[in-house]
Order: structure tokens, then C-alpha cells, then sequence
């Protein structure tokens, strides 16, 4: 068992956090890599997590006012240990699409920016939070999605910055994640020692899952 499995069974043993589910929030800047660790923390966790991505949750018009939509089509289901349907956005069409499920497994990781979020910390038995600064991932997610998207990535990061102002994740954070070439580097967050069950320590460093 390599680091990453051992920090993704640690991560099977916390209380369930929303109903019998383990909520694991993944949250950071835009560009900072989240889609990418979540893709590869659920594979190390195994048994199919589910991983939902918050983009299908926001809007052109709504990048921030997804909560209603998030408390009633997905914690409340998970809550009672049901499985949730969602209604994901449509980024080319502009409109929402079918319903989604998601299932209320053991483990379900939510990522995307603001999955840390005031209205979500009471449901999530974990808040991991990607250290890479704000102009360096937003440089990153730039070159990522074109020219094209410049517009975009203009009032993106201003409608950002003013969320992390009224709302921000990573002082509630109970690891920190940091991307290396040749993996992760995880650290204790600022609210690590309020937490039972603390298992990272200073500096576990988790190789690359390729």
C-alpha cells in the first residue's frame, strides 16, 4: 500500500458526516488542480466513490448561488441515506441538463471552488484544501482553457475573490494539499488540531498514482 492508499483508508474511517455518508469537500482556487486530485483520491479510496463536481451545479449567472441547489438535490437526499438526482449545467447549452444520480456511499468527494463553503462544513467529515495561490492557479487555468475563455476568466476571478472574502475555506481546512511533479505533499490545515481523528502528519508526501 503505497502513501495515497494509506491517507484514502484513513479517510474510510471517519464518522459519517451526512447521514451514512463520509462528505470529503475538495476546495482551492480555480486552476489549482482540484478535478485532477479528486479524480485520483477516489480511485485510491476504491468502491466506485462518487465525485461531484460543482461546476454542474453553478451557472453563467449564478457562479456562487448554487447552495439552495446543493442543500435540496443532493445533502438532503444523502442525509437520508438515499441516493441523489441533480441537475447538471449544460456550459455550452446554457441550461441544465437530465438528472444526475449520485450515490449515498461510504465515501463521496465534492470538489470544485467553494465546496468548503459555510452552508456545507456542517455535512463534511473532511475539508481538503489545494495550496497553490490564487494568480498562479488562475494563470494555470488560462492556458488551460484558451483564449477563447479570456472574458470568462476576467469576471471569474473577480466573482472569486469576493467569495473567499465573505466566505473563506481555507482557514476551516484540515489538510492542506500541495501538487509536486512527483505527487502530493499533505500538511495539517488551520483547523487540524479541532478535528478527532487528525492522521496526517507534517509533511506526508504521496507519490504520483499514474
Amino acid at each position: 500500500m503505497d502513501d495515497l492508499d494509506r491517507q484514502a483508508a484513513a479517510l474510510r474511517t471517519l464518522a459519517p458526516s451526512c447521514g451514512p455518508v463520509r462528505l470529503i469537500g475538495i476546495d482551492g482556487h480555480a486552476g489549482s488542480g482540484k478535478s485532477t486530485f479528486a479524480d485520483r483520491l477516489a480511485a485510491a479510496v476504491g468502491g466506485d466513490v462518487p465525485v461531484l463536481q460543482l461546476d454542474d451545479l453553478a451557472t453563467h449567472e449564478e457562479l456562487f448561488g448554487w447552495t439552495d441547489r446543493m442543500l435540496t438535490q443532493v445533502i438532503d437526499p444523502l442525509a437520508h441515506g438515499r441516493t441523489a438526482h441533480y441537475d447538471p449545467y449544460d456550459w455550452n447549452l446554457r441550461r441544465f441538463g437530465p438528472p444526475r444520480a449520485l450515490e449515498a456511499a461510504p465515501v463521496v468527494l465534492i470538489e470544485g471552488v467553494g465546496a468548503g463553503r459555510r452552508a456545507l462544513r456542517p455535512f463534511l467529515a473532511w475539508l481538503l484544501w489545494m495550496e497553490r495561490d490564487a494568480e498562479e492557479s488562475w494563470q494555470r487555468g488560462r492556458r488551460r482553457d484558451g483564449s477563447g475563455l479570456s472574458a470568462f476568466w476576467d469576471g471569474w476571478t473577480v466573482a472569486e475573490t469576493r467569495h473567499f472574502a465573505a466566505d473563506p475555506s481555507r482557514v476551516h481546512a484540515d489538510a492542506l494539499v500541495r501538487e509536486f511533479h512527483e505527487g502530493y505533499e499533505w500538511l495539517p490545515g488551520p483547523s487540524a488540531t479541532a478535528r478527532p481523528n487528525q492522521f496526517i502528519t507534517q509533511g506526508d508526501r504521496f507519490p504520483p498514482t499514474y
